[in-house]
């Protein structure tokens, strides 16, 4: 059984920390989890591009926002990412603005999915350990939501997708220029349902 409340006070990281920690481990030639590969550092060296871009431009818009308003509890949003992951760059800052917005509702804390692989193995997406993951605890440290790893109507894409494309740098291609149209309306649309379901 997974001790939601210990890992994320114990081991989770600030979204601040977690910046700095991938930001760090690149000026060694490293990423988060053990692969430091030439491809990883450069996935991890575009993500850093990409959460700069998402942290300037993205602005909550009136549905989340209003959805968010509604909520009177207290969360801890515990997030599972790393900083290889393209899509963990595309939607943690979102995750990061909702709780600058409402502070007293929602604390954000971030875990590396390679080191803590229990955790993943409890929210695996179609059998595998998809990244990121949203896992929003109640006050009692109690799972009453989770989202992710992406959006709903973006991983049917990329089911389609893969099907004809064998090609993984052709399909993260596809993957970010979905995003970067998309300019996060979907994810929080989706997030926006998931908050409205939350006391």
């Amino acid at each position: 059984m997974v001790n939601y409340s210990n890992i994320f006070v114990n081991e989770g990281l600030s979204y601040l920390k977690y910046r700095n920690l991938v930001s760090s481990l690149l000026e060694n030639n490293k990423t988060t989890g053990g692969d430091h590969s030439e491809a990883m550092l450069q996935y991890s060296k575009l993500n850093v591009q990409r959460m700069n871009r998402v942290d300037k431009t993205t602005v909550l818009n009136e549905e989340l926002t209003a959805a968010i308003g509604t909520v009177k509890g207290h969360y801890s949003l515990l997030v599972i990412s790393e900083g290889w992951c393209g899509d963990a760059a595309q939607l943690v800052p979102v995750f990061q603005k909702i709780a600058d917005l409402a502070p007293a509702q929602f604390e954000l804390k971030l875990i590396l999915r390679d080191t803590n692989l229990p955790l993943i193995d409890a929210h695996l997406t179609n059998g595998g350990r998809a990244i990121p993951k949203l896992l929003v605890l109640n006050s009692n440290g109690v799972l009453v939501a989770e989202w992710g790893p992406r959006p709903h109507a973006l991983q049917l894409l990329l089911n389609e997708w893969k099907k004809e494309i064998q090609d993984l740098f052709a399909l993260a291609e596809k993957l970010h220029s979905w995003y970067a149209k998309d300019k996060t309306q979907t994810s929080q649309h989706e997030l926006a349902s998931l908050f409205r379901e939350l006391e």
